[in-house]
């Protein structure tokens, strides 16, 4: 398969923060002897993504004007992604987590956000003009839960939407940030139906569906008339597509995971690279498949090293795991 040296440029909105990992694995928060600063923030790590296959990629949000939320807009620039869309606040802080993976991989998370800089971003400091030349406009969830960040997000969706772009949503739920269950499950949804390619993984579509069963029927609850593309990731058990006309699954690739961060972002990135320059490739299920292997190949091997945005595979990193 060729490299994804794609012209569209893919923008990526919403949080970058720094995620404060200890430095042995297997512990708790209390437990960890210290921490290393590993950059994340799941629409930048998309954007990474993107840019680190060979695709054009800009990322938009606010980050601290501080330290780390300098050192950040330079790790955007360092992997090739645009920072044109950055604001930084003055009076807000970057956002933190820390995250420790427990003995089983597992992530627990405890955030810093009281108010970060990424919650602070207003729709007049948005990069219309950017925005606006976004071949794919891609997005999370956790810029929905507290103004004014939320007005920026849709207003940028809007923009993007009026601009030709088609709409990338993963949830990428983390409850811990939401005032309550049912509050995260009105909110992702509120903007469901804008989407035209939608991703959740296992764990997000129980949660969403309110169902324990990880199968068509439940996914196709989620379907709505607009949607082009729907994705449910299943870990080591690869990922299944649903579209207006065809659905199936796709396989895992079998490495030693280490650390499963970034992953769902490597997979999502590997796809928008691969679509953004052709999106009818949606509705042609043997040329959507094999851009399937692609992003599972790219999600496993995140997962062999530690951190997400040192994990994120190169386009020949990918043709190794997939030629083996």
């Amino acid at each position: 398969m060729a490299a994804a040296a794609s012209n569209g440029l893919i923008v990526s909105f919403g949080e970058m923060l720094i995620d404060f990992v200890p430095t042995v694995s297997g512990v708790s928060l209390a437990e960890a002897p210290g921490f290393l600063k590993a950059p994340g923030g799941a629409p930048a790590n998309v954007a990474i993504a993107v840019a680190r296959l060979g695709g054009s990629a800009a990322f938009v949000g606010k980050l601290g004007d501080d330290e780390f939320g300098l050192m950040l807009a330079g790790i955007l620039k360092e992997n090739g992604v645009s920072a044109d869309g950055v604001n930084f606040d003055k009076g807000a802080r970057t956002a933190l987590a820390f995250v420790t993976l427990r003995a089983d991989g597992e992530r627990e998370f405890m955030f810093y956000r009281n108010p970060s800089a990424d919650m602070l971003l207003t729709p007049d400091e948005l990069n219309l003009q950017l925005i606006r030349s976004a071949k794919v406009f891609h997005y999370g969830s956790i810029s929905l839960i507290v103004e004014p960040c939320r007005s920026a997000h849709l207003k940028a969706m809007e923009v993007a939407k009026d601009g030709g772009a088609l709409l990338s949503y993963d949830p990428n739920l983390r409850l811990p940030l939401w005032a309550s269950a049912e509050e995260a499950r009105e909110q992702i949804m509120s903007i469901w139906d804008k989407a035209d390619v939608i991703k959740v993984s296992d764990v997000e579509l129980e949660f969403l569906t309110g169902s324990d069963k990880i199968d068509d029927e439940s996914a196709l609850s989620l379907w709505h008339p607009n949607l082009k593309l729907l994705l449910v990731t299943l870990g080591e058990k690869g990922c299944r597509y649903y579209t207006k006309n065809f659905r199936g699954s796709v396989d895992a690739y079998h490495v030693k995971a280490v650390d499963t961060t970034g992953a769902g972002d490597s997979f999502v990135g590997a796809l928008l690279c691969k679509i953004v320059d052709d999106h009818a490739i949606i509705e042609d299920e043997p040329r959507l498949k094999e851009v399937l292997k692609y992003a599972c190949a790219c999600g496993a091997i995140t997962t062999t090293k530690k951190g997400a945005i040192p994990a994120l595979p190169t386009h020949s990193d990918v043709l190794t795991l997939l030629n083996a």
